[in-house]
């Protein structure tokens, strides 16, 4: 009976029923039924309600207490974190560290001035917004860090950081809470990380750090969530946790490119949660097609727009020419307000008789440049300079002719096409653009490009031919708008703009070589920018602006190359991953003296060399408790529970520690300390876990009440131990003046346990 009043109960609900995490379970004498929270026993004859509501009085009694509970951690975590992050937000009144980056950035989104950075937007976007809000004028250079902030109102910028950052304990605490539904779990991932010293400091700043982890945090908690609305699809609260997931995915990415990571996270989770669905036969092919509609919209549409709307605003906001102009091509360039394409006009097409400047296409590519000064002894050929030169400068100009040099100039001049030969006189010095066998200065694979002959005179070495890129025989060369190679006829190398600095001889500009190797690259590609030919009629550029799709996948290549650039240079404070689950070597953001307000990212040692424990400690549990239940030792409902709650919820946090620390060992760009923090909050949390069920386990080893008290002195040890590093650490995240830590009298002496310390 008890049975078919089940089957009518769910199917008087359909599949939207809220029956998970609850047992529906007959009471004997009227089969009536009691829903409970699964986690707890059915009730036996015993426990059935009296005829006087007093078990139910006391159920009644026991959920409102376990509410309030509820109430009183979350709001005490809720309270401790904001207390640690807060304190002394406005020291030291300098900048630190990489704020000379980010709060500059800010200023630039005040002044609406052009910048360019590799990271997307959102977050600087965000510290823009902050400071605008709380008085900040965007007149602060951000020169250097040391810099004194005086009268600038910077507190909103690092107040907006602190808050997201205050968020990070409690969004883990509610993660944890959701998948275990254990408290003392999220009570001690919550204590590991409001009182770890290195989240502490990251949050205090102008950085993208603390604001790059809430968006992550906030994804995985939002798909947590969503997990528990596993048997109410469809409804306002499913809806909502699905939206809120996209929403967080798309303030990740937005914020820095490693935002994908948690985006694989969850796209993992999904492609499980639409399997499980397939094998549910009780959805018919149709409900599961909404289902995948459904995450396709939430997860993939609405981020993927929630991102583009993100630049739209970015390129809205910055309209004015600015320090960013050179990283982009000339047709970028023309719509910024202030540079010199701006409402500028020139003939469309490339004419022979053309004054021009040629732009490398590479990142911050310079312009084909020559200039009176030769090329020292034992440097190739002791010829005139061609370099590649960043500025706007008259040196830049070059004469386009014909391939014959004894060529009449037509009353109305012919237009240059894809295949054509041409000659390029640079307009000051009059020598042409030349390439011979002799290697490059720098590059010695490649050949040496140089600036030969005089007065319309000179050699076969002088010829090139003009190729535009996808183009075909007979295409028309334009403006701003064309990518250009140009093929040395002789040699058959490309026209190449390095990278490499030459010396001093060459006054520290960029190398341009001839390259043998043909590969279309950004470094053998250029376009016409300026272009001056009195014989042909002007058109506006405004007609040759890129539109927004364009600007929007030219941004991106942009920085993704940029990204790839950052390469270790020499005496650089960098680190390798494999340092930072150990806590190796922090971070110095202030302080250089003992006369400096000093601090010191660096984690607190008890809490990173618990996770660090943890994880070994996780994997260990699970392959025993995997053993034991394969091989049908009895283990008790209880420690079954626990078992599943390691191996699935604590395999998603494992996953999302791999996932944000592993890839950073194929990485070729330069690496710090604080790339590790989000797989810190993943590592937090699974030591959550981890620890609560080994506590849970200590009634293997005595009975009740000993495992009881046994469980209490772990949790106050660990407590303690969290407390006391801190108590110790603290002066790291909240500054330090007075002597160094190796002198007498200092905060921090004798607490160098580790010789990579440098603080």
């Amino acid at each position: 009976m008890a049975s078919e009043e089940c089957t009518a109960q769910r199917n008087t609900t359909g599949n939207t029923s809220t029956l998970r995490n609850r047992k529906i379970c007959p009471t004997s004498g009227n089969n009536s039924l009691v829903e409970k929270d699964k986690s707890s026993q059915c009730l036996s004859e015993d426990d059935t309600l009296s005829s006087n509501g007093t078990s139910a009085q006391y159920s009644a009694r026991g959920n409102v207490n376990k509410d309030l509970t509820s109430r009183v951690l979350l709001m005490l975590v809720v309270g401790l974190s904001f207390s640690t992050r807060l304190h002394k937000i406005t020291e030291p009144p300098h900048v630190c560290w990489d704020e000379t980056h980010f709060g500059k950035m800010g200023s630039y989104y005040i002044n609406r001035t052009f910048f360019f950075d590799v990271h997307p937007p959102l977050g600087k976007m965000l510290i823009g917004l902050a400071g605008y809000m709380s008085g900040y004028d965007g007149t602060f250079p951000f020169l250097k860090p040391g810099d004194k902030y005086e009268q600038h109102n910077y507190w909103g910028m690092r107040g907006l950081c602190a808050v997201l950052g205050s968020f990070l304990p409690i969004f883990a605490y509610l993660i944890v809470l959701e998948l275990s539904r254990s408290h003392t779990a999220a009570l001690i991932t919550a204590t590991l990380l409001i009182f770890d010293t290195g989240c502490i400091t990251i949050s205090q700043y102008i950085l993208l750090d603390p604001i790059l982890m809430f968006f992550i945090m906030a994804a995985v908690l939002s798909m947590v969530k969503f997990n528990q609305q596993i048997y109410s699809p469809f409804t306002a609260s499913w809806w909502l946790w699905l939206v809120l997931t996209g929403v967080s995915l798309a303030g990740a990415l937005g914020v820095k490119f490693v935002g994908l990571f948690v985006i694989l996270l969850v796209g993992l989770n999904t492609v499980w949660d639409l399997w499980r669905l397939l094998g549910d036969l009780s959805l018919s092919l149709v409900d599961i097609a909404k289902h995948l509609m459904a995450r396709a919209f939430g997860l993939i549409l609405l981020p993927l727009l929630l991102y583009v709307t993100i630049f739209a605003i970015h390129f809205v906001v910055l309209n004015k020419s600015g320090p960013g102009d050179g990283f982009f091509s000339s047709a970028f360039q023309s719509r910024l307000i202030g540079n010199n394409l701006h409402n500028a006009s020139m003939p469309e097409y490339l004419a022979y008789g053309s004054t021009i400047t040629v732009k490398n296409l590479r990142i911050a590519g310079g312009y084909l440049h020559s200039h009176w000064h030769l090329y020292p002894e034992g440097v190739g050929a002791k010829q005139q300079q061609v370099t590649s030169y960043l500025h706007k400068d008259y040196n830049n100009l070059w004469l386009v002719h014909r391939q014959d040099y004894n060529e009449s100039q037509p009353r109305t001049p012919d237009l240059v096409r894809h295949g054509d030969i041409i000659r390029l006189e640079h307009k000051e010095t009059t020598r042409n653009l030349h390439c011979h066998l002799h290697e490059a200065p720098l590059t010695k694979k490649h050949f040496q490009v140089t600036g030969y002959g005089i007065n319309a005179t000179g050699d076969v070495n002088d010829l090139w031919q003009v190729e535009v890129c996808g183009g075909r025989r007979g295409d028309l060369v334009k403006v701003l708008r064309s990518k250009v190679r140009f093929l040395h006829r002789a040699t058959g190398c490309v026209l190449y703009s390095s990278g490499k600095t030459l010396p001093k001889w060459g006054w520290e500009q960029v190398e341009v070589t001839c390259s043998p190797y043909l590969k279309e690259t950004p470094s053998s590609q250029w376009n016409i920018e300026d272009h001056i030919n009195p014989k042909l009629p002007n058109i506006s550029l405004s007609v040759l602006k890129p539109h927004f799709l364009e600007i929007l996948l030219e941004s991106h290549i942009v920085m993704i190359r940029g990204n790839s650039g950052l390469k270790p240079k020499d005496n650089e404070m960098n680190s390798k991953p494999w340092h930072w689950p150990i806590n190796y070597q922090g971070l110095r953001f202030s302080g250089v003296n003992d006369t400096e307000y000093r601090v010191y990212l660096l984690g607190n040692p008890v809490v990173w060399w618990i996770n660090l424990a943890s994880l070994g400690l996780y994997l260990i549990m699970v392959v025993v408790a995997s053993i034991a239940l394969q091989r049908g030792f009895s283990l008790g409902q209880k420690r079954i529970d626990h078992s599943l709650v390691l191996k699935r919820e604590g395999g998603l946090l494992l996953l999302g520690w791999l996932l944000h620390y592993v890839p950073f060992y194929s990485m070729g760009r330069v690496l710090y300390y604080h790339h590790y923090f989000p797989a810190m909050l993943f590592s937090s949390m699974l030591t959550g876990i981890t620890l609560d069920v080994l506590l849970k386990s200590t009634d293997l080893l005595l009975r009740p009440p000993y495992s009881d008290w046994l469980q209490r002195v772990g949790q106050m040890v660990l407590l303690f131990s969290v407390l006391y590093s801190f108590y110790l650490f603290q002066p790291l995240s909240y500054g330090m003046t007075g002597p160094l830590a190796h002198e007498p009298g200092s905060a921090m002496a004798g607490l160098k346990w580790m010789e990579s310390w440098e603080f």
